[in-house]
């Protein structure tokens, strides 16, 4: 399942809404198919500039999101750069000016700590300006609401909010999750998607099952 490399914008008219795997060009940045970015306040796509911060190549930490996600206007994903160091007794990056203090350059990465990659699934829904922290992975088919800052790794169809954000309630029964994680319709062809959008979007469990 793709789509047309030059299929950017999915909305005749519409210029701030893009397919945001067709304008990543940083190579620890993946985006799956039919993943959706708007910007109503910047360009859409300038996103690796304005929504990826802190994200420099000599961490070689990675920010990875599933297919069919919704990433809605300012919504953030901040990284280890970011982290200034607590394991020091100052929190003054010192590594980082290295001319300054005379110290080894190939001690940079010292000046902060390490959290990891952050790990977006499929069908997540991310809220107009939230705040993803280094080191969270966020379960399919989550919800993360606005403003929220995500500290913590979130469960499937879990929806969280808050500053940090903390779990209001789960989207669907335990029952109900455990076979939307097993069947993965985001991982089907767009004719078997295209097929079964009603079901989808009425919430009928039952004829997913039962697709072939």
């Amino acid at each position: 399942m793709t789509i047309p490399v030059n299929k950017i914008y999915p909305r005749t008219g519409d210029r701030e809404t893009i397919y945001l795997k067709h304008v990543i060009t940083n190579p620890n940045i993946t985006v799956g198919d039919f993943t959706m970015y708007n910007d109503f306040v910047n360009d859409p796509m300038l996103f690796e500039k304005n929504n990826v911060l802190y994200h420099y190549p000599i961490n070689h930490d990675r920010l990875q999101i599933g297919k069919f996600c919704s990433i809605a206007c300012g919504a953030k994903f901040i990284f280890n750069s970011a982290n200034h160091t607590l394991l020091s007794l100052s929190t003054y990056p010192f590594p980082l000016f290295f001319e300054e203090w005379n110290l080894d350059k190939k001690n940079v990465t010292k000046a902060w700590d390490h959290k990891g990659d952050i790990v977006i699934g499929n069908d997540v829904w991310i809220g107009y300006e939230a705040v993803i922290l280094a080191g969270v992975t966020i379960g399919d088919g989550a919800i993360i609401g606005t403003r929220a800052v995500v500290t913590k790794d979130v469960p499937p169809y879990t929806i969280v909010g808050g500053i940090p954000a903390k779990p209001i309630r789960k989207r669907f029964s335990d029952e109900t999750i455990s076979s939307l994680l097993e069947i993965q319709w985001w991982n089907w062809s767009k004719e078997r998607i295209a097929k079964n959008i009603v079901a989808i979007q009425n919430g009928n469990i039952e004829q997913l099952k039962q697709s072939k």
